[in-house]
């Protein structure tokens, strides 16, 4: 079966029972709720018929005469260039500018990043976060209670015992001088989870596609997703008696926030979350988005094959310098090994129509770009999530990323088949999707890392997949009862479709 679209997939998430979210992948039957967009940060471009462009050149110096020359003559203003990745980003309000600029010498590629004018004119359509309430609060604690060493919320956290992160923590809580960069829609710092590990130095704001160091300026808004902050409480949320506990609850987190008022992550400010990370000494980022407007950017597109260029250049970076780039898979149960998709979603910041699409040539980026480890979703019983996308080559491993309880339902005395985080406020709450797997695999490289301390990106990301506990494929996969299959697991136990390498393993972590 294949969750019905929203205008974003991992971007958010979550309806209460039935939700599945991170990216707004609902679950049939569940609306999304409509919520106020935010008001537009004000563009530095010259009106609002101007787009953003990447224009990429040569890297490892700042762009030539003749290129400068040629983007102001084609009505371009620079925002800011990547010189060691030859990533220029500029505004322009001529339809042609990319269509110009690429015949100039020295230019390799150049593509709109949206397809709507600065600033964005859409609207946002969410899904609200289940948060805990005051009874579920009470009863979780006097549970946990009976645990010594447990934080108050840690037998709501099915997850964590699922990758055996209970029993590391045991061994090892993870690295202070280890930081998990969350490239996401902003981090809440002064969440009591959240704070005592977060590195200030490494977060950020890059919607604007160059970085704001503005004191807070990484935090979202009360009108904004509650996404990152999610995010980064499963990687890294405290043992300090409060709350719930992460995957790697001793190493550092860092916000770095690339998605726009309206819930937008584009290719600029991608583009400048890999490059901050890559500069501020962050060992692993975590990716719970794809990069709009494109769910998949076909490279036979000269505006498409610009993006991708782009990104790819700047998560290559992140990586020789240091960074496990970590990727959610996407909700909507599709196949990235077949012949063709048809996606109905893009481009989703004007009118999106259905186009077919081929997987291997039309990519969703971050998540199929060489290097980048991408990640499925899992319920609580450890079946592939209803939603999670698969695909043989293309998974490489698997984590809890919840399911709705009428699929997988948790052992008691967890109540939801969702994914518990912190979230913006000093609360809690369940989300769920590829998004909410992703950064339990970043929290474990996170401890990898703590381990290995001089371990490469490449040793790394060998040790995660020897690490993980092989999963055959589930044959047949009708998670429904229906009596239908809903999706094909191709591969042996070792290495499939549905799995990757296998359930990421967060105790060999801390032991090998």
């Amino acid at each position: 079966m294949t969750a019905p679209l929203s205008r974003h997939r991992r971007a958010l998430a979550i309806p209460a029972g039935l939700a599945v979210a991170a990216s707004l992948a609902f679950l049939p039957g569940t609306p999304a709720a409509a919520t106020p967009a935010a008001e537009a940060a004000p563009s530095t471009a010259a009106d609002a018929t101007s787009l953003s462009y990447v224009v990429n050149v040569a890297s490892g110096h700042r762009p030539s005469a003749t290129v400068r020359r040629a983007i102001a003559k084609a009505g371009g203003t620079i925002v800011t260039s990547y010189d060691r990745i030859g990533v220029i980003v500029v505004h322009s309000a001529n339809p042609d500018f990319a269509k110009t600029v690429r015949k100039v010498r020295g230019v390799q590629s150049a593509g709109a990043t949206r397809t709507a004018p600065l600033p964005s004119a859409a609207t946002t359509d969410t899904g609200a976060p289940q948060v805990l309430g005051g009874e579920d609060l009470a009863a979780a604690k006097a549970a946990s209670a009976k645990a010594e060493g447990r934080d108050p919320l840690e037998s709501l956290q099915w997850d964590l015992p699922a990758i055996k992160a209970d029993k590391a923590h045991e061994k090892s809580l993870g690295s202070k001088k280890v930081t998990v960069a969350v490239i996401d829609t902003g981090v809440d710092d002064t969440h009591p989870d959240i704070a005592p590990n977060f590195d200030r130095q490494a977060s950020v704001n890059c919607v604007a596609g160059k970085p704001d160091t503005a004191d807070g300026a990484w935090r979202p808004s009360a009108a904004e997703s509650p996404h990152g902050t999610h995010v980064a409480g499963e990687i890294a949320a405290a043992k300090n008696g409060v709350g719930m506990t992460g995957v790697a609850p001793g190493v550092k987190v860092a916000g770095i926030k690339v998605s726009n008022p309206d819930g937008f992550f584009y290719t600029e400010a991608v583009v400048c979350g890999f490059m901050w990370a890559a500069e501020h000494g962050v060992d692993v980022t975590n990716n719970s988005y794809y990069t709009d407007p494109w769910y998949f950017n076909c490279k036979d597109d000269p505006d498409q094959k610009a993006l991708v260029e782009a990104v790819s250049r700047a998560s290559r970076y992140a990586e020789k310098k240091g960074a496990v780039n970590v990727a959610a898979a996407g909700n909507e149960n599709y196949d990235l090994t077949s012949d063709e998709i048809t996606d109905p979603s893009s481009p989703n910041d004007t009118t999106p129509g259905d186009r077919t699409v081929d997987p291997s040539k039309c990519l969703d980026i971050p998540t199929q770009l060489p290097g980048v480890v991408t990640v499925a979703a899992t319920g609580a019983k450890g079946l592939k999530s209803s939603f999670s996308n698969h695909g043989l080559g293309v998974i490489d491993i698997a984590a809890p990323g919840g399911d709705s309880t009428a699929y997988q339902t948790p052992e008691p005395p967890a109540t939801s088949g969702l994914i518990l985080g912190t979230l913006p406020g000093g609360k809690w709450g369940y989300m769920a999707g590829t998004s909410m797997a992703s950064p339990h695999v970043a929290g474990v490289a996170a401890l990898i890392k703590s381990t290995h301390p001089h371990a490469s990106p490449a040793m790394v990301k060998a040790l995660l997949y020897a690490e993980a506990d092989a999963t055959a494929c589930t044959k047949p996969y009708d998670i429904d009862g229906d009596g239908k299959v809903d999706a094909v697991c191709e591969g042996p136990k070792n290495r499939n479709g549905f799995y990757g390498w296998g359930m990421a393993d967060a105790l060999d972590a801390v032991t090998w």
